[in-house]
This record gives C-alpha cells, structure tokens and sequence, in this order.
C-alpha cells in the first residue's frame, strides 16, 4: 500500500513511567488531512511526539512511507521525510526571520526554496530582518510552520498551531493548510480549535485516554456532531 503516508498500529507509549497512550490505531492517506481533536491531556499531542520517537519509551508499529520506524531514533525519522511544528514554536531569539528559515538542513529533496515560502507567508517577508522575539504570536507560528518546508519533508505533524491566536490570523493559517494539501502534502492536524479543523480533514480521529474511540469522516460531520460535541466539551 505505497499509497500510505502513515500507518500507526497498536501504539503505546510512556514518559518515565507514566503510561501515556494504549494501542493507537490510525492511518492517513498519501495527500490527506487529518486532526487529532480531543480534550487536554487526552494524548494527542504524545501521538506526535511517539512517531518523531521523542517519548522515553515506545511500542507497537509505526510505518512512514512504507518503512517501519519503531526501532529508529529521531533523525533517522526526520530523514524519512516528516516535518513537526511542536507546540512551543521553538523560534531562536537571537536570529532574525530569513535565518530562522534558513536554519534547519533539508532532510530530501524538494524542499521549498525561500521565495516560495515568502510567497506563500507575505508577513514573513515583511518581517525577514526582524530578530525571532519581536514576531507576534501569530508570525511566530508562520515562521515555525515554514521552516520545516524548507526541508523537504512531505508528512507535516502540527500541533495547536492556532492556539491562542486571533482570528484573523487562524483564518490565514487555514488559508496556508490548504494550499499546502494542494501540493501535496500529507498533514496530521492536533486541534483544539474544531471549527478550524472541521472545514479543512478528510477525517477526524477523536483521542480520549490515550487512545482513538471515534472515527468521523468529513462527510459525517453534521449526523455526528452532537457526539462530536460530548467529547469534546464545545
């Protein structure tokens, strides 16, 4: 199934020994959008962190393009092509905007080159001279999300990367997922923000308790919104 981006089976996973997730379970297509929605604390952004393997321990299957992963340390994985926009945004103070973009090496090729970014992130542009901590919040996530396509990864994992941002911003950012799944792109979403996830997946996975306990297809999200709604305290 070369057409498989992300296979996850069975995945558990600790931090010490805290045990975080138990057997999660989900795939995601080649050029698809999906969220892990969910409250806080639920596990979703471990998911993340378990396929980059930056959890203390791990288990079960995790394939990436075809090849399992499970046994490989950090870099090898980012190597294979995956991209992930942590929570925290990670943006070096002390660097202006152009090299904090021109910071990560690329991983393979087809990365995109600056003026595409700037293209497709204008305020960047704008903002290339400015040293990392004088960014809004807003231009600070932009920035995080566009250096991981400089490096050629084609599985982006973004976590929260509307929280606590105002709307006009999310609505662009919105605006930036799409344009990046018409490239091509595989995207695993981790949102709490539903109305900005709902119009943009194919596919919702619900995490509660460290595990998937629902599966909503886009085309389902009107019948299934009152469940949706019990789970997620919207």
């Amino acid at each position: 199934m070369s057409n498989v981006a992300l296979e996850v089976k069975n995945l558990e996973s600790w931090y010490g020994e805290s045990h975080i997730l138990h057997g999660v379970n989900f795939s995601v297509r080649d050029g698809e959008v999906v969220t892990l929605l969910g409250r806080n604390g639920a596990g979703r952004s471990t998911i993340l962190k378990t396929i980059l393997g930056l959890t203390s321990k791990r288990k079960g299957s995790i394939e990436v393009f075809g090849k399992e992963t499970i046994a490989l340390p950090t870099y090898q994985i980012a190597r294979l092509g995956i991209g992930y926009c942590p929570e925290e945004r990670g943006i070096f103070a002390s660097l202006d905007t152009e090299e904090n973009l021109l910071l990560p090496p690329k991983v393979s090729s087809g990365g995109m080159d600056v003026e595409e970014i700037y293209e497709m992130f204008p305020n960047l542009y704008e903002r290339r001279n400015s040293p990392g901590t004088r960014l809004s919040g807003g231009e600070q996530q932009m920035l995080a999300m566009a250096r991981i396509l400089r490096t050629g990864a084609k599985l982006l994992l973004l976590d929260e990367i509307t929280e606590g941002l105002a709307p006009v911003i999310v609505q662009k950012l919105g605006e930036v997922v799409t344009k990046l799944r018409n490239k091509g792109f595989t995207i695993v979403l981790v949102e709490q923000n539903f109305r900005f996830a709902a119009g943009l997946a194919d596919r919702h996975y619900v995490v509660e308790g460290g595990q998937i306990v629902e599966v909503v297809q886009h085309s389902e999200l009107e019948a299934k919104a009152e469940l949706l709604n019990g789970y997620l305290g919207v």
